[in-house]
């Protein structure tokens, strides 16, 4: 696997001319979890521009190495997918980083045990909001069922989603920034609720 580069840089992150915390003075690794269309990626790389950290989206290095994700599920079957998935997690995880994990890697057992031992923040969204965002997707489990689709998949998958998260936070209708606000001030405070920093 392909270890992430962090962004070059030292001393304290600063945003819109605020001061932060940098990710060495923070519990790290972060995941980020939930529905697509949520705006893991996005979120996830501010979030990690914010803390001069490495970002990692699960499913754009999964791409990288293995090709598209329509076609690993049309050829090799989800079984097969979620293995390579699991694979880039838990190389991604042994960084201090931030990692944006795709919809469905939870169903993993072993991926979900992986998430057990960092700080997870769940990013949910209605899907009146993530209409929108996905439409025109070419993601295999919604080609063929669009909203209601990702209805259903997201109503069995929020259990999950809940079980493992220590954050949850709605980006609905809120911006991007406000958002990593949250999480950044999340973590300042030491992350509660999380399991300590190895």
């Amino acid at each position: 696997m392909t270890r992430p580069t962090p962004p070059a840089g030292g001393g304290h992150a600063r945003d819109g001319g605020r001061t932060d915390v940098v990710g060495s003075e923070l519990p790290l690794p972060v995941a980020l979890i939930g529905p697509m269309g949520a705006g893991k990626s996005s979120i996830g790389g501010k979030l990690a521009r914010r803390l001069r950290v490495a970002f990692v989206d699960s499913d754009r290095a999964l791409v990288r190495e293995h090709g598209p994700i329509a076609g690993l599920f049309e050829q090799h079957g989800e079984p097969h997918f979620r293995r390579l998935e699991r694979e880039v997690v838990a190389e991604s995880l042994r960084s201090p980083g931030v990692v944006s994990l795709g919809g469905g890697a939870v169903l993993d057992p072993a991926t979900r045990d992986l998430l057990r031992g960092v700080r997870v923040v769940l990013l949910t969204v209605t899907p009146e909001a993530v209409e929108a965002r996905l439409d025109g997707t070419t993601r295999p489990l919604l080609q063929t069922g669009g909203l209601a689709a990702w209805r259903r998949i997201a109503a069995e998958r929020d259990p999950v989603y809940r079980d493992l998260a220590h954050l949850v936070l709605d980006t609905s209708s809120r911006p991007v920034s406000t958002v990593v606000d949250d999480v950044v001030a999340w973590l300042a405070e030491g992350a509660p609720g999380a399991p300590p920093v190895p």
